[in-house]
């Protein structure tokens, strides 16, 4: 099963913490897996950002509403025990524990009190997400719309200007030299489906073959082979073809397949690279997401 919304998980962690015994959290994620049958990889399943997982997340964050309502209490670092407060919830047995119930605690009420009213209108949408949950989703939904924007202008422009643009990138991306090295390669040979050469570093210790097209269709097997074929041509083992659509599953079984190095550029690999390293987007906002430092308050 997927993993559930942060809120399902409150009444069956309190549950578990019911014993009076203090539990380590790592205790407690295990139990709450155990108990929702999540297996191995759901619990492994990673944010969009790749740097947290998902499942010990959600988990963490019904961890700091139980504590916030008072039914929870955490005597040490890591460490989590239930509250008479919270006995006293799992006396009246209620058939689920969630933000709105958790309302009737003054102290909840206190910590859920929204600091503007831009806040006071994104605190519903709390209700299955935990707050980086919906960073993410929002930084995500905003990287697509961008990436679908800047393929629509990509395909507006001239085979010229996205020379020039792949060049960028391309130097971006570490490859190329300098940009007189990279502009002088790319975009200039045009010789049997090569569409120029770019130094795989910046001492040009090896060559990277280059074809970079404006496709309107899914391209298919054939135009692959074809730029294969020129690589055998130059007795080159790498290439790159970038297009601004999609390449077909059957080309990407052939690379897949063959003993040269090719990787295949789709346009949404496309608009990624561009926005990951800067080119033909600029930043107009920037958040730094902190977490307390329970290490910094740890007295020896």
């Amino acid at each position: 099963m997927p993993i559930p919304p942060f809120q399902d998980m409150m009444l069956p962690l309190l549950q578990l913490t019911g014993d009076g015994e203090t539990h380590g959290s790592s205790e407690l994620r295990e139990r709450v897996a155990s108990s929702f049958k999540l297996t191995e990889a759901e619990q492994e399943e990673l944010l969009p950002s790749g740097r947290q997982g998902r499942f010990v997340n959600r988990v963490g964050w019904v961890l700091v509403h139980l504590k916030a309502a008072g039914l929870l209490q955490n005597p040490a670092r890591g460490r989590y025990c239930i509250t008479s407060r919270g006995s006293d919830v799992l006396a009246e047995s209620p058939p689920r524990i969630d933000l709105k119930y958790l309302q009737q605690f003054p102290e909840y009420v206190e910590f859920r009190k929204p600091s503007s009213d831009a806040e006071s209108k994104a605190t519903p949408q709390l209700e299955e997400q935990s707050p980086e949950e919906l960073m993410e989703t929002c930084d995500q939904a905003l990287r697509k719309d961008l990436a679908a924007q800047l393929l629509t202008e990509i395909k507006n422009c001239s085979p010229a200007f996205f020379e020039r643009l792949v060049v960028e990138l391309l130097l971006a991306m570490g490859y190329g030299g300098s940009m007189a090295d990279a502009g002088s390669a790319v975009g200039q040979s045009g010789d049997g489906g090569i569409d120029g050469i770019i130094k795989e570093d910046r001492l040009g210790l090896d060559a990277v073959y280059v074809q970079a097209k404006r496709w309107e269709g899914t391209v298919g097997r054939p135009v692959v082979h074809g730029f294969a074929g020129s690589l055998d041509g130059k007795r080159a083992r790498k290439g790159v073809m970038i297009s601004t659509s999609q390449f077909s599953k059957e080309a990407h079984e052939f690379v897949a397949g063959i003993e040269k190095r090719i990787v295949l550029i789709a346009g949404d690999k496309l608009a990624e690279l561009m926005i990951e390293h800067g080119i033909g987007v600029t930043e107009i906002a920037s958040y730094s997401v902190k977490r307390l430092d329970t290490d910094y308050f740890t007295e020896e």
